[in-house]
């Protein structure tokens, strides 16, 4: 099998349903989740097995759902399939952040991205996603979404934070504090 098709030399790229333009924003949104994936593999490279066993396993899971985010948001039209991002999905999230959030400790100023540098790596995971989610909200004031894939991005946001700090806490090292933060988090 080659790998080139020459299909996309003069600027248009497939999607499931037509051909659309490779700077079209719904590229962009599936695009910028493609990159998202990408960081996400990256920054389980930084993730020692012993240690990190069960997040990797999760964070294999969420490359896959990635992908099903991806192929909902190449689908020009919903009746050409059924959307592969549902709600379980999201709650399945949700289920982690709070199970990883047990293990931090209480967050009362904002924190800096480091420490580790597995904690780097999920914080530009964190950004990435922030701006995938950014790029799915564009696509939705002019064309039909899956709606579920802007719910899954925001709560993923939300989880790689948590396991940005569970990667220093399991790695013995410090959240790194805003300095002039006041005192802005509690727990409930």
């Amino acid at each position: 099998m080659r790998i080139y098709t020459r299909t996309g030399d003069a600027g248009q790229t497939g999607v499931i349903g037509g051909r659309v333009d490779k700077d079209d924003v719904r590229v962009e949104a599936y695009g910028t989740v493609d990159e998202l994936n990408c960081f996400v593999g990256q920054a389980m490279g930084f993730l020692d097995a012993e240690k990190f066993g069960d997040l990797l396993a999760d964070l294999l899971d969420i490359q896959n759902e990635l992908f099903d985010c991806g192929s909902d948001l190449a689908l020009l039209k919903q009746e050409l399939r059924p959307y592969k991002v549902k709600s379980e999905m999201v709650d399945q999230l949700e289920a982690w952040i709070d199970k990883y959030d047990a293990e931090t400790p209480d967050i009362k100023k904002f924190i800096l991205p480091g420490g580790s540098q597995a904690s780097s790596a999920l914080h530009v995971c964190r950004t990435i996603c922030r701006r995938a989610e950014r790029r799915v909200v564009t696509l939705a004031r002019t064309q039909p979404i899956n709606e579920e894939v802007r719910r899954y991005l925001n709560r993923l946001s939300d989880l790689f934070f948590t396991v940005a700090r569970l990667a220093n806490v399991r790695s013995g090292v410090g959240d790194v504090e805003y300095a002039r933060s006041a005192d802005v988090f509690r727990r409930k």
